[in-house]
């Protein structure tokens, strides 16, 4: 029970090809609709497509698919396809969240807003290439957000079916926009603490790639209370598990595994967890440093180098990493005593161990 299967539990009952084959349905369909509109729209699509299609873990199709398996939902194709519309909705909040943070890249590639910036500067046209491609960006993400929306209505689920679930994608939806402006103003404002960085990360990330994704996958299996809680009580601690594995990651990853560039979240000046507890250790000259050039832009290799220093040294990235420990181990614990199937709780032991010893 606590060793990953040789298959990704992604990958079992064929859930990533389906799920992408889905999206990819979807997409052309969305592609042929703007076409008749405009062919200007053309590299929209493109863009659309490539980002949702040319990447992502399928992370929170696959706790939905299994928290849904677990409640006793019989597979079928449309359930499939109605989890797919949280890939659309990753897409959305990716693509506003690099705008967010002026993130150049995005799994090796460059962001949404960096594209368009590009096409026009290349293509000669008026105003400012960079606004061009803020405003773009702002108007992919939101697209995305709006085909979250229509693909899960369209999957081919009875209207009662999707009923059960609407609340539960309006409660994620809504928890991921104010957990963002609280991360944003977080950066605003200064503010460095265990409790306020807990919070950001709860609400900006962890409940929508854990908790929400297996209610979500509850509701359209109309499960029973007793699994609904059990799947909150593992869902908050490994969401945020994920979470801190994100944030070391962003400090000590490798960029051609993360596909953005090393120490991004030290340049974005974001205060994590792991920042937070470092900041909570280091003596008054450590503090100094870290705080002085945390959220600088400019910040080059060494600079980067000098901060992942301090880091290990206050203990703070040993702290996280016992921290990603305990949280894992308490939601597998919660596992245990609500009745699932037998397929789907291995597959949902899997994905915990999957999300919080990536290396991605």
């Amino acid at each position: 029970m606590t060793h990953a299967a040789p298959v990704s539990p992604v990958d079992r009952a064929g859930l990533r090809q389906r799920v992408d084959k889905a999206l990819t349905e979807f997409l052309s369909g969305r592609r042929s609709w703007m076409a008749g509109i405009d062919e200007a729209l053309a590299p929209v699509a493109e863009a659309i497509e490539g980002f949702v299609l040319g990447g992502g873990k399928r992370l929170r199709p696959a706790f939905a698919y299994w928290g849904f398996r677990g409640a006793g939902g019989v597979d079928a194709d449309p359930v499939v396809t109605a989890l797919a519309a949280l890939e659309f909705f990753q897409a959305s909040a990716l693509i506003h969240d690099d705008l967010m943070d002026r993130s150049d890249t995005r799994r090796g590639e460059p962001a949404v807003h960096r594209r368009f910036a590009t096409r026009h500067r290349a293509s000669g046209w008026h105003g400012d290439p960079d606004s061009f491609g803020d405003a773009a960006a702002i108007l992919l993400g939101d697209l995305c957000l709006v085909w979250s929306d229509e693909l899960l209505h369209s999957a081919g689920l009875a209207p009662h079916t999707v009923a059960r679930a609407r609340p539960v994608f309006d409660e994620m939806r809504g928890e991921v926009t104010v957990g963002q402006y609280l991360d944003v103003l977080t950066q605003a404002t200064g503010e460095v603490s265990l409790e306020r960085a807990g919070k950001v990360a709860r609400y900006k990330s962890a409940k929508y790639t854990v908790e929400r994704p297996l209610l979500l996958g509850a509701a359209l299996a109309d499960a029973s209370p007793d699994v609904r809680t059990a799947y909150s009580a593992y869902g908050l601690p490994l969401g945020e598990a994920f979470q801190l594995r994100d944030d070391v990651l962003g400090v000590f990853g490798d960029p051609a595994q993360t596909g953005k560039p090393a120490g991004d979240d030290l340049r974005e000046g974001k205060r994590t967890y792991l920042v937070a507890a470092a900041v909570e250790v280091a003596d008054e000259a450590g503090r100094d440093l870290l705080l002085s050039r945390l959220g600088d832009p400019e910040l080059d290799e060494d600079g980067v180098a000098r901060l992942r220093e301090l880091i290990s040294a206050t203990g703070a990235l040993a702290r996280t990493e016992q921290r990603i420990v305990t949280l894992t181990d308490t939601a597998l614990a919660a596992l245990a005593g609500v009745d699932l199937d037998t397929e789907a709780r291995q597959a949902l032991v899997d994905l915990a161990i999957a999300a919080t010893r990536r290396a991605d």
